[in-house]
């Protein structure tokens, strides 16, 4: 079963992203369950947000991923939403 976690920054904290960053990679390579991530760019080529995938039957492991996430300690996400995901196509 796959998970995304789709993450939205709050305005003006690309400088909050970017100062998180580095701790931000560490933890996501640490998960085993981590299949696929990268930011979301807005208009203008900046980060600003998250998109994670994640292959687990528990969701509980990928609220407790968003909960710790070093971006979401720091304050970054104006929003934060777990989505159940059905591949079709791909993988």
């Amino acid at each position: 079963m796959l998970h995304a976690l789709i993450c939205t920054d709050k305005p003006g904290h690309l400088e909050v992203r970017k100062a998180n960053r580095d701790a931000h990679l560490a933890y996501l390579k640490a998960d085993p369950h981590v299949t696929q991530a990268g930011p979301f760019v807005n208009g203008a080529g900046e980060m600003s947000g998250s998109l994670i995938l994640f292959d687990t039957e528990d969701r509980a492991h990928v609220e407790r991923f968003a909960e710790g996430d070093p971006y979401a300690r720091a304050g970054l996400f104006e929003d934060v939403r777990i989505e159940t995901w059905n591949r079709v196509i791909g993988g």
